[in-house]
């Protein structure tokens, strides 16, 4: 006499095996890209091969082109996930206060991240590689209009100023992702920072619309 399979049971013992396969690859996945923005901190963008990022996740470079087909698809999650870090920390930061001005010093701790340097390297790299620019210039687009379309709904209250929001929310990045690159490379007096930091928070404050 035959066994007739249930096709419901068997269904059922196949999702916990895919689930735990999709764990494990996404696991992977991150691990990469961890490893990525570790090897590009410690050696440089041009530095930073396969084989090195496969060894430092502790990979064969086969396995590592399993997750990725090529180092190409790799750098482009790595900086995709370095965005995402960027917005986390954003909406973290915003937590301290609905004022843009609260973001400052919040921001500052953000900029001496791993991450940060690792996309402060990609971004210069970017410069002189056109292979890299393909890559990062769009992807920088895509992460503007995140962050201006966050930064409007965490912060209504600007909404009746928008260009002088825009312009208090540009002059944050660009004031204090600047300072971090100059810290990196050693052109920024530790003894200016907090000063600066301060002068930053007040001028946006006079920037904020009145009655608000």
């Amino acid at each position: 006499m035959s066994t007739m399979t249930n096709p419901s049971a068997a269904t059922a013992r196949a999702e916990p095996v895919q689930t735990q396969q999709s764990l494990k690859s996404a696991q992977t996945r991150a691990r990469l890209v961890d490893a990525v923005i570790r090897c590009i901190v410690k050696y440089g963008y041009n530095k930073t091969t396969t084989p090195r990022i496969a060894e430092e996740a502790g990979l064969s470079r086969g396995a590592m082109l399993h997750h990725f087909e090529n180092g190409t698809a790799l750098i482009k999650t790595t900086i995709i996930e370095l965005h995402e870090k960027r917005l986390r920390a954003f909406r973290r930061a915003s937590d301290s206060g609905h004022d843009p001005t609260h973001l400052v010093h919040a921001y500052w701790r953000q900029v001496q991240k791993p991450g940060f340097v690792a996309f402060h390297e990609l971004a210069l790299a970017a410069r002189t590689d056109p292979d890299l620019a393909k890559i990062l210039h769009p992807l920088q687009v895509e992460f503007r209009e995140r962050f201006h379309q966050e930064a409007v709904e965490m912060f209504p209250e600007w909404r009746a100023d928008p260009a002088s929001f825009d312009r208090a929310m540009t002059l944050s990045q660009v004031v204090v992702e600047g300072m971090a690159s100059s810290r990196l490379t050693g052109s920024l007096d530790e003894a200016m920072i907090e000063p600066m930091l301060t002068m930053l928070e007040d001028q946006i404050r006079t920037m904020k619309p009145q009655g608000s």
